[in-house]
């Protein structure tokens, strides 16, 4: 994956990150509240050998206090500078125990040792550090002792200072570890998320899984269903028109030389918003000038006539069962020039057999002569209605909901079509969140959404007086 890939990952999971990045930055935060506090205090002393007058003697001195320095670092944490430590302060503890309270270092190139040592209060840091000291002080005193004049000793250069804030926790430095690995296990969890998700959200998923390509995409507009490329204007959907009528003009480019004239348009399963998009693409295709007829094909739960609000009474069943003439069948939309509608019907019990029938042949092909015709099928994956369709019109689109259908129910209705020697003319991703189908292109032109009136449907008005 590229980076483009991550930053999309990451905008499509934030939440979660965001999320992870606060519980874990909270969980170190209340781990460090409960830890005990630690605070630490340092003295200091000198190695020295005593007075000297003579410049090489007290040069020769330096030098050999600096190398015995070192020797005393190690003197200062063993068990019996520990002891006497304990004895001064009357502590109740075991030596080895006191001995991981205390650090002690040489200042490099220098004669002084410090000793640091850590508390839970700060007066006991502060009394431990000056006591160990002493008590370094005392050991080198008999262990160097002066066979001719004045031996090795240590004074104390710098008393320990009481300690004003805890060493431990770091409580700061905690909560920043915390967010930082948050931030990481949200990471890798949007990643995991993404790389394990069947779902299709995006353009480059459709085409990856269905190696077909997204011929238009439809923002999501909740729960609204109808007719949103309208004569009149589009209002508050002008950006799902717009989507509609690019989609219109891919399929006017899909084959100039021979251009589908008899479409399909289903669905991988139910609720992916076949309907509304067929209709409103058979709108926008009658705006354009070219007569079209949305014929509703899906004979188990036809949705035409209620999406357009128009008569059922009679419809597609009729015709192919011979009760009635196609162009009595036929309905005319009061709004939309040049958009026919033939509804479903009556609903038959062998829905299969009926769109697979010669007289359905006859019927497409009749329409076909006259415009564009727009069928709205049945789902490909829980009955072969919408196959047996796709097989007597030049293609199918198939409609999938972003974030919703599975790559694998994708592929499975493609199957299907296949199977039936149908050509999948591309897919249309729908519901697709406004942010991605290019929300504020509007701003460019100087306009909005919600004063954008379908230009379309103004040119045929005008062409029509001037014909007139």
């Amino acid at each position: 994956m590229e980076l483009a890939d991550y930053l999309r990952i990451l905008r499509n999971h934030w939440l979660a990150v965001t999320a992870m990045v606060i519980v874990a930055a909270a969980v170190a935060f209340g781990w460090s509240s409960l830890q005990p506090k630690v605070y630490a205090a340092s003295s200091s002393g000198f190695v020295t050998s005593g007075s000297g007058g003579d410049p090489g003697l007290d040069n020769l001195n330096d030098v050999l206090s600096k190398s015995r320095a070192a020797s005393y670092v190690v003197l200062a944490k063993d068990r019996e500078t520990a002891s006497i430590v304990i004895d001064d302060l009357g502590l109740d503890t075991a030596p080895e125990s006191l001995v991981g309270s205390i650090d002690a270092a040489q200042t490099p190139e220098t004669v002084v040792i410090q000793i640091t040592a850590r508390a839970g209060t700060p007066e006991d840091a502060q009394e431990l550090a000056d006591a160990w000291v002493g008590a370094l002080a005392e050991r080198v005193s008999d262990i160097e002792a002066a066979k001719d004049g004045e031996g090795m000793r240590i004074e104390v250069s710098e008393s320990a200072q009481l300690p004003t804030s805890p060493v431990s926790p770091n409580v700061e430095r905690n909560v920043l570890l915390g967010a930082v690995l948050g931030a990481l296990l949200g990471a890798g969890y949007a990643v995991a998320r993404t790389l394990l998700d069947r779902r299709l959200r995006s353009t480059e998923d459709v085409e990856r899984a269905s190696q077909l390509s997204v011929v238009g995409s439809v923002p999501d507009l909740g729960k609204q269903d109808g007719l949103f490329v309208t004569a009149s204007g589009l209002g508050t959907s002008a950006q799902a028109a717009e989507a509609i009528r690019r989609l219109r003009t891919n399929l006017s480019y899909m084959d100039v030389d021979n251009p589908p004239r008899a479409i399909v348009v289903t669905s991988p399963k139910q609720g992916d918003g076949k309907s509304t998009v067929a209709a409103n693409l058979a709108a926008a295709i009658a705006l354009s000038g070219q007569p079209v007829t949305l014929v509703d094909c899906d004979l188990r739960r036809p949705n035409v006539s209620r999406t357009l609000g128009l008569d059922d009474t009679v419809g597609l069943t009729d015709v192919l069962a011979g009760r009635v003439q196609l162009v009595d069948a036929v309905q005319e939309h009061p709004e939309i020039s040049g958009l026919s509608v033939l509804t479903s019907g009556s609903r038959p019990p062998n829905p299969s057999e009926i769109l697979g029938s010669q007289a359905m042949r006859g019927v497409v092909a009749d329409l076909s002569r006259v415009g564009m015709v727009v069928m709205d099928a049945p789902p490909l994956l829980p009955v072969t209605d919408a196959a047996v369709v796709a097989h007597n019109a030049d293609g199918a689109l198939i409609t999938v909901s972003a974030g919703r259908t599975l790559d694998t129910e994708l592929t499975s209705a493609i199957d299907h079509l296949h199977a039936v020697h149908a050509r999948p003319l591309g897919v249309i991703l729908n519901r697709v969140s406004r942010r991605n189908v290019g929300s504020g292109n509007y701003a460019h032109y100087g306009y909005a959404p919600d004063d954008y009136v379908d230009t379309t449907a103004s040119e045929q008005k005008s062409k029509g007086s001037a014909r007139s």
